[in-house]
């Protein structure tokens, strides 16, 4: 693999297109292949995983041909630093049983010392789907204490939220940006009642669109049926149609 990239960037005998990429230009391919990956699990397609991973792995090694033309890092740097981090995570697997205890409390001072010299949001990136920076801010902050320790006032917070959303809504001149700024913290606070029940929150709404994507088809398949138009049809008969669909999947 490492020596098929390297001809494919080779100056005179590679591919143009490869050829014209750089980090920034990677990006955007990097995450359509982490989200193709994600996808083919969600559909249980585990054929089409195998390759999936493989266009994933080649963003890495694409990363790391150019770190090496650019004399920074080289695959081999990558892959070392994965090994030397996977085994101080891991002192559990990796050390005597014996230093475990000890080991893991250095591992949280270290992390209180890092925390103490750099902010607790520090380096989460920018361009990360906002659900995904959403709970990852939020986890952050849970680290150094900052986090409701049940539940009870994280559902009352998304109530709340609801309630702020609404009657910004209901004021005589309605202003959109304010609106939206509150249904963004009504947002936010959901992100943070998933963190709380453990559930994933670009994961539940990907499984909630495909959902809505399924029962949405199958209300477009009722109306055929009945030789209806959407668009003709009444709100009334395609929740009719909606209901029916959501109890053939119960049942």
């Amino acid at each position: 693999m490492l020596a098929i990239m390297a001809r494919l960037r080779h100056p005179k005998h590679g591919c143009p297109w490869d050829l014209a990429q750089n980090f920034a230009s990677i990006v955007p391919h990097t995450l359509e292949e982490a989200y193709e990956v994600a996808d083919a699990i969600e559909r249980g397609n585990y054929d089409e995983l195998a390759g999936e991973l493989g266009d994933l792995l080649f963003q890495v090694v694409f990363y790391a041909q150019l770190g090496q033309e650019q004399g920074q890092f080289d695959f081999i740097d990558v892959v070392e630093r994965l090994n030397a981090k996977l085994e101080q995570r891991h002192p559990h697997v990796f050390a005597g049983r014996d230093v475990v205890a000890g080991q893991w409390e250095q591992l949280k001072a270290q992390e209180r010392a890092q925390n103490a010299q750099h902010g607790a949001l520090d380096n989460v990136p920018l361009n990360l789907p906002a659900l995904v920076r959403s709970a990852k801010l939020q986890k952050r902050a849970a680290r150094v204490g900052f986090d409701w320790d049940n539940l009870a006032p994280v559902a009352a917070k998304v109530s709340e939220e609801l309630a702020e959303v609404m009657a910004e809504v209901n004021q005589p001149q309605v202003q959109p940006a304010l609106v939206q700024e509150e249904v963004g913290d009504l947002l936010f606070a959901v992100v943070n009642l998933a963190r709380h029940l453990n559930v994933e929150p670009e994961q539940a709404l990907r499984q909630a669109n495909a959902k809505f994507e399924r029962r949405f088809r199958a209300v477009e398949h009722h109306c055929q049926q009945d030789n209806l138009s959407m668009n003709n049809a009444d709100m009334e008969q395609l929740e009719h149609y909606w209901q029916q669909v959501k109890t053939a999947e119960k049942s």
